[in-house]
């Protein structure tokens, strides 16, 4: 059993008519230039672990807001890795966003277009506030229809 731990082998599938030294020299060359090419680390919405294992130190940012999906968009935007934890001890409940250091000026840009997107949204009534003005504009213009029950006539 020792003798397997200890034991590591590969594999590597080479296809070619005739196979010579050169070729399972440059085979090889290759898989060894594969196994020091260090892996690419996550980008965007990640956890925490994820984040700190990258060896970058993390910061953290209140967010207040009920669309943090808007939040998302724009990070992803502008290539920030970050992650989001949500604080339940608090009513309403509190987001809070952490990051690597190195990307703090990144997101002080996607903050920049998050606060003018919630401020948009705020300025832009809603639609079920919309909707309630054109009923009570229809209900002052029309006269109510009577009911053909009661020997009325209908408009």
């Amino acid at each position: 059993m020792q003798e397997y731990v200890e034991e590591k082998s590969v594999a590597i599938v080479i296809k070619a008519a005739k196979l010579t030294e050169q070729l399972l020299a440059k085979a090889m060359q290759q898989f060894l230039k594969k196994l020091k090419e260090p892996a690419d680390p996550k980008h965007g919405k990640q956890s925490v672990k994820s984040l700190t294992k990258q060896g970058a130190s993390l910061t953290s940012a209140p967010i207040d807001g009920d669309n943090i999906g808007s939040f998302n968009k724009i990070a992803r935007k502008y290539n920030v890795d970050f992650s989001l934890k949500k604080d339940s001890s608090e009513t309403p409940p509190k987001w809070v966003v952490f990051f690597k250091a190195k990307d703090a000026d990144a997101l002080q840009a996607a903050f920049n277009d998050y606060g003018k997107l919630q401020l948009k949204k705020a300025k832009k009534p809603s639609m079920l506030a919309a909707l309630e003005q054109a009923k009570e504009l229809v209900a002052a213009v029309a006269p109510p229809v009577k009911n053909r029950s009661k020997g009325g006539h209908e408009l």
